[in-house]
């Protein structure tokens, strides 16, 4: 048997399985039950370039695309336009390196980009210090969790119900693990309400989202205020930081840790990923900061240089005194939001975030008017809002994805309590003909 991509021999496969005390390497896998082995792999002749790319064609259009269907999906995962020179940029040589800039003299344009990114989280999230960059969001509201926890040398953490479900089920995992006891509350009027944790005697944060999963924009100093008074830190979790580009920053509201997704600034929607998580947080928390920073300073020469800092040797040797074991950072992606950020710049996030917010209201007014159909939450919202349906959304959904309309998420995936509930986004993606048109279909369905 010819193994073209593998480096081991027959004659070193023999000598290791002799040296493992095997006969053969089916002996290997004896202990696995034979119908939990993996099966044969039967894979077609090899093609030539021009037909593999045929094949390789037919199979991509049995997915349809967001772009050619009425799309209004969010709940986390946000379409926004990516020009055509990030792509180009982003691909440059000089970037196409994850791997980790220890050594600073050979690392100065990646040291540069992380710096970069690093000072735009903190002007749009009101904070002073940002890391560069966690898995994606879940992992990034995980870090904000178990840093709070650190600071305060308290375990309870307030989670807010109206938290990205499936951040607090990540959230749910770890705490688990480091025996952190998790108080989750319900919500009224799609907003949280930190009053129902009275019980809680030393909570060591509240974490609140910003928007909201349902859309709806928290009271973040009020929420502020009250875990203050307890003496904990309010942990605010951001889904799309566009919204930034309208609303005040979680650091003049009281916000101590920031964390979030930043899939937004330029990154596509594809299969779910990669996503970069974001972390910021005030000045004086820093030594309980994760992951690697970046910062600014004067070589040998007195010329501008990067280099990491605050770099413990515990995150690399003694793992068990470690702020944190995420080691690995969305190095790729940050650079793309890092493009993005400054192709758009401030005037341009101000005047996309309006366009999502004045056309998101817009639907919404209409669709709360149409028969059956009315808004779920009266509160202020951005760019995502909930709908309340007077009869069978899974039925009705089912109908309209099959006539390519995606009108939203079924909320009942997570919320049993919203059956019947959808929530919808809209960015600058979605046409005004593209509101007309998705009223036209609901009027005609409804």
């Amino acid at each position: 048997m010819h193994h073209a991509y593998l480096a081991h021999t027959d004659e070193d496969r023999q000598h290791m399985l002799e040296a493992s005390g095997y006969a053969h390497i089916d002996d290997l896998f004896a202990p696995v039950p034979e119908a939990l082995r993996h099966p044969t792999i039967n894979l077609p002749a090899p093609l030539s370039e021009m037909e593999l790319q045929r094949e390789l064609g037919r199979m991509a259009r049995e997915n349809t695309a967001a772009d050619d269907q009425l799309c209004f999906l969010g709940a986390g995962a946000y379409r926004h336009y990516i020009p055509a020179v990030l792509s180009t940029l982003a691909g440059r040589a000089e970037f196409l390196t994850a791997y980790t800039p220890y050594q600073a003299e050979v690392s100065q344009g990646t040291l540069q980009v992380i710096y970069e990114f690093q000072s735009a989280l903190c002007t749009l999230t009101g904070m002073d210090i940002a890391n560069a960059s966690t898995y994606e969001g879940a992992t990034a509201a995980v870090e904000a969790m178990t840093m709070a926890a650190r600071l305060t040398k308290r375990k309870d953490i307030l989670i807010a119900s109206t938290v990205h479900p499936e951040y607090r089920q990540v959230m749910r995992t770890y705490a688990d693990a480091l025996d952190m006891p998790i108080h989750e509350g319900d919500f009224v009027g799609g907003r949280a309400r930190p009053e129902q944790f009275e019980t809680v005697e030393s909570p060591a944060a509240l974490v609140v989202q910003y928007p909201n999963f349902m859309g709806q924009i928290e009271d973040l100093q009020a929420q502020a205020d009250w875990i203050h008074e307890r003496g904990g830190l309010l942990v605010v979790v951001m889904n799309d930081p566009v919204a930034l580009g309208l609303l005040e920053a979680p650091g003049n509201l009281g916000a101590d840790i920031v964390a979030g997704e930043a899939q937004a600034f330029g990154n596509s929607v594809s299969y779910g990923g990669p996503y970069l998580g974001f972390l910021t947080a005030r000045q004086k928390y820093i030594r309980q900061m994760p992951g690697r920073m970046s910062g600014l300073a004067e070589d040998a020469e007195g010329k501008t240089a990067y280099t990491l800092v605050l770099q413990t040797r515990e995150q690399h040797i003694r793992r068990e005194k470690a702020t944190s074991n995420i080691c690995t950072n969305q190095g790729l992606n940050a650079l793309i939001a890092t493009i993005w950020l400054s192709l758009i710049g401030k005037a341009g996030l101000q005047e996309l975030a309006d366009i999502c917010f004045q056309r998101a209201h817009y639907l919404a007014q209409k669709v709360a008017a149409l028969p059956r159909w009315s808004l779920a939450f009266e509160g202020a919202f951005f760019h995502e809002f909930v709908l309340k349906y007077d009869g069978d959304l899974t039925a009705l959904l089912d109908k309209l994805s099959h006539q390519d309309c995606l009108p939203g998420v079924n909320l009942e995936r997570w919320y049993p309590e919203l059956s019947n509930h959808l929530l919808v986004t809209v960015t600058e993606m979605n046409t005004v003909d593209d509101l007309e048109r998705l009223l036209q279909v609901l009027e005609q369905v409804s």
